[in-house]
């Protein structure tokens, strides 16, 4: 597999309703034809994808957004999160999200709206507000200010193990809940 099939998926017709409203069919068809890819990516066996725009946005694809869907409920699918960051980093000091669709860098930049960490958060905002990617930048306010409160993603914590605050327990049972 090169690259470019993995962009050629990500972008088709067929996968974008499926972007942020996935089945257990498409996330069983990901694990199935991309577990393997993951695990090269994971491994750093595809590192020379990183030479340009194309490759690293395949890269943080598969790092940051496949194993979402792959591991769903999981504590692995946030195992590749720091790597998908170093990813989208080096490409954006390469200039590389410059030679992006708006479309393509949304995904560039998203594992900076999926970190657990306030500075991620913050360069999120930055990277967000640009023309083309205000309803993103509209989720990366809300991503930014549950981390601000909370120092994390409070739905993440029964997945990962973590006991939950009461103001945690609180917000998971409001209305204003993320559930991921």
């Amino acid at each position: 597999m090169d690259y470019q099939e993995i962009i050629d998926f990500w972008f088709s017709e067929q996968t974008k309703p499926l972007w942020f409203n996935s089945t257990s069919e498409f996330d069983a068809q990901l694990k199935e034809n991309y577990l393997t890819v993951y695990t090269e990516a994971k491994d750093l066996k595809l590192k020379s994808w990183q030479s340009n725009p194309l490759g690293a946005l395949a890269l943080v694809i598969i790092l940051d957004q496949l194993p979402l869907n792959m591991f769903r409920g999981q504590p692995q699918s946030f195992a590749t999160e720091a790597l998908s960051r170093e990813v989208a980093e080096q490409a954006m000091s390469q200039g590389f999200d410059a030679e992006l669709t708006t479309e393509q860098k949304a995904f560039l930049y998203m594992p900076y709206m999926h970190s657990e960490n306030l500075a991620d958060q913050e360069q999120s905002l930055i990277l967000f507000n640009q023309e083309g990617l205000e309803s993103n930048y509209r989720f990366a306010q809300h991503h930014y200010e549950i981390v601000k409160q909370f120092g994390r993603f409070p739905h993440r914590n029964k997945i990962l193990g973590r006991e939950s605050t009461e103001a945690e327990i609180e917000y998971l049972n409001s209305d204003k809940a993320f559930l991921g």
